[in-house]
């Protein structure tokens, strides 16, 4: 089973305890927006780390934005699944493996329209840095 890093705030782990014990039932949606949980492997530790983040959809992939709020620096699971992109992704109940990509600049706009339409505060948090940040396309196994 995936672990959480330790150093997460205890709002993160309480969410995704609830989604693991209910399947999805609870913390699914959050905030009015679907989540997922994505396990990535560490880029160091080599051990999975599981996460929950916001989601779209682009046909049969998923989609999740690696912002941290508009941060300088990339978020870890995204520096993970650069590292590692064979991933694991539970949506709701079901659970699958994905291979994660980062969308190409020609993909990229119609994908973060997607996501912004999803969760507008993107659109403030790439205001918030010079980093261009990534959408991700996983891409179901």
């Amino acid at each position: 089973m995936a672990t959480s890093r330790p150093e997460l705030p205890g709002w993160i782990a309480d969410h995704i305890k609830s989604y693991l014990e209910t399947g999805g039932a609870d913390g699914h949606i959050w905030r009015g927006v679907p989540t997922l949980l994505l396990t990535t492997t560490g880029r160091r530790s080599g051990e999975p780390i599981l996460l929950p983040l916001i989601y779209g959809t682009d046909g049969a992939n998923y989609l999740v934005v690696a912002s941290k709020g508009g941060a300088p620096t990339h978020p870890g699971w995204y520096e993970n699944l650069v590292a590692h992109p064979e991933v694991e992704v539970q949506v709701g109940a079901e659970k699958f493996h994905a291979r994660a990509r980062t969308a190409t600049a020609a993909e990229k706009p119609a994908l973060w329209a997607k996501m912004a339409a999803i969760w507008p505060a993107y659109n403030e948090y790439q205001e918030k840095t010079t980093r261009d940040i990534p959408v991700v396309i996983l891409e179901r196994r």
